[in-house]
């Protein structure tokens, strides 16, 4: 198997699929029309309810959606090999994540913009909406502390990716000041801000940010409260647009670059059942691959985007299938590529790595020896030898090693993608283009995608806590509306994901979030499935309660395992953010049984 027949498979399967599959459940479940006026034309606030060109609002979608998790959850699935993280992509893709975006966005447009959520009280039961609710709040707290984490560790690592962030951001302000006020045409406004964030990207090179971890979350928290609580016009969707071209380009390149080198894989296509992965303890393939890959999959998150900004800004129903199906394609094909990169070099850079630390190390200990400190040198060998020796890194242990010795070697997921990106860009006839360039490149995909899914997850938080908080209105209207504050209802979120960032658990928040969100799917999907048969009156809501079952059995067990096998370790090491986890998966177990027992009795009264 080579990346180039890996990248063709993946191409000809979503295309084909987009066009068929995908326009059958548009015109024949949905049946969708632009007869019916779109919340964001009958509800403009000029806030929230803002319509939106339907580029500008793919590139808004797809940016929100795609954060880091189709980057750096396949980079986590390598530890099974190249093949059971391929499979869970593309079958989720299929029959699960498009599916699921679609319907969600669809069923928001036809409650006047308004949550999946809100969507489940009235076609469920009341009590189904409020448990959702709450599982819904405590992922987007997990989502934050999880992009937190991948961003700031990112930021540390490679300072210029850090000045290219904020250099983009400034000019995303310009281009929809060019869109808004100016009111400049799409396309010229377009070309001159590609043009303006091809300088931030230079800009970053020459001037580089570079603060600690801990200084980044600070930085990032006020970031988000802002961003969140600001007009949707000022900087989410130019940035989110400004952002979609520059993953385009990326895609673009890692398509050709992984056609055209004919690589052959390097890594194992499988690898053992339970390698050592979350929380340093063996994961079973099932049923703990939704904790690593997700949104590259599918994403209870997405549904949260489609119904929360992308269904109030949306200008007509045929926009849907583009927007909403279309995304989630693109997202699986990004994560494709990813894992195409990886593949064909991922045991060549660690290795590298590796040798690289060794002989960093070594050049370490003969300085001081020289120095005659032999005390020293002695210490710096130790060190060597407790850090990096004991990998001894090959093809026949890449399953257990894989996660291992990217920690020794300070290399996180993320950090490993840029470098395998680069490398394979590098291997291409594409290597006219500068290696730090595109490290830039790639790390850009990873913060800036975080970047808008912070703020956008703040952005949800506040219609997530509004719609909350609506049976107290009238009771306690002073309380109601101090809490349903823009800037207040966006700082909740923000801070509690925040301490959980700090805790470094990398290891433990991303499977966290991973287990919230994919939980969300199955409840968003089944969600999906009860306005296809209660409010459309259609005969395929089968075809989203079968996989919303299988889904939903998978993640409950996989919380239940997490929360027994994992988390009592991890407790011990950082008690304050480890309890906050665990307390927080035992209650969203709690309101996912509840919620199935809803759904499951509103199946039988349906039929």
């Amino acid at each position: 198997m080579t990346t180039t027949v890996i990248c063709i498979i993946g191409f000809i399967l979503y295309m084909g699929l987009y066009f068929t599959y995908g326009k059958k459940i548009e015109r024949d479940v949905v049946r969708a029309s632009d007869e019916i006026e779109a919340p964001s034309k009958r509800l403009y606030d000029g806030i929230d309810y803002v319509p939106a060109h339907r580029m500008v609002l793919f590139g808004h979608h797809f940016s929100s959606i795609a954060g880091a998790g189709p980057i750096v959850g396949p980079a986590m699935a390598m530890c099974w090999g190249w093949l059971p993280a391929l499979a869970w992509v593309w079958l989720g893709n299929i029959f699960i994540g498009a599916v699921h975006d679609y319907l969600a966005l669809m069923a928001s447009m036809r409650y006047d913009g308004k949550s999946i959520q809100f969507v489940a009280s009235d076609l469920i039961s009341k009590r189904t909406g409020t448990a959702f609710y709450w599982i819904v709040f405590f992922l987007l707290v997990l989502v934050v502390a999880a992009f937190a984490t991948v961003i700031s560790s990112m930021f540390v690592k490679t300072p210029e990716i850090a000045g290219a962030s904020i250099f983009v951001t400034i000019v995303a302000i310009i281009l929809g000041y060019l869109l808004y006020q100016v009111k400049m045409n799409l396309p010229a406004a377009t070309v001159i801000g590609i043009a303006l964030m091809a300088v931030a990207i230079w800009g970053g090179t020459l001037m580089p940010i570079a603060l600690s971890f801990e200084a980044w979350l600070v930085v990032l928290f006020f970031y988000i409260i802002i961003a969140a609580a600001i007009p949707v016009n000022i900087l989410l969707q130019p940035r989110d647009y400004l952002n979609s071209w520059l993953l385009y380009f990326g895609i673009f390149v890692g398509f050709a670059a992984a056609f055209f080198t004919f690589r052959g894989v390097e890594i194992p296509m499988m690898t053992e059942f339970s390698p050592i992965l979350v929380g340093g303890k063996p994961t079973p393939f099932w049923p703990a691959i939704p904790l690593i890959i997700a949104c590259g999959s599918l994403s209870g998150f997405h549904s949260l985007v489609a119904s929360g900004t992308s269904s109030k800004q949306i200008t007509k129903e045929s926009d849907g299938l583009f927007i909403g199906y279309g995304s989630m394609f693109t997202e699986g094909f990004l994560s494709t590529i990813v894992i195409c990169a990886i593949a064909g070099f991922g045991f060549t850079a660690l290795r590298n790595g590796h040798e690289a630390a060794m002989a960093a190390q070594a050049a370490a200990a003969a300085k001081a020896a020289a120095a005659g400190a032999v005390a020293a040198a002695g210490g710096a060998a130790a060190a060597a030898k407790a850090t990096v020796a004991p990998f001894a890194l090959t093809l026949d242990n890449w399953g257990q090693l894989f996660t291992k010795t990217s920690e020794a070697l300070k290399l996180s997921q993320a950090n490993l993608v840029v470098q395998t990106y680069s490398d394979m860009v590098a291997a291409s006839f594409l290597s006219f283009i500068p290696v730090k360039i595109v490290k830039i490149i790639a790390g850009l995909w990873i913060s800036a995608f975080a970047l808008t899914t912070l703020d956008t997850t703040n952005r949800i938080a506040r219609y997530c806590l509004v719609e909350m908080l609506a049976p107290v209105k009238d009771a306690a209207s002073g309380i109601y509306n101090v809490l349903t504050n823009r800037w207040i209802a966006s700082l909740v979120p923000a801070l509690i994901g925040m301490y959980l960032a700090w805790s470094k658990q990398f290891t433990i928040v991303w499977p966290s979030f991973g287990a919230a969100n994919q939980l969300i799917a199955s409840i968003a999907l089944m969600t999906g499935a009860a306005f296809v048969a209660k409010k459309l009156k259609s005969k395929f809501a089968i075809m989203a309660v079968v996989p919303a079952y299988f889904l939903w059995v998978t993640v409950t067990a996989a919380i239940i395992w997490f929360m027994i096998v994992v988390m009592p370790a991890n407790i011990a090491k950082a008690p304050g953010q480890g309890w906050t986890v665990q307390i927080i998966m035992g209650i969203m177990l709690v309101l996912n049984f509840l919620f199935i027992f809803d759904f499951i009795k509103m199946r039988k009264q349906g039929d």
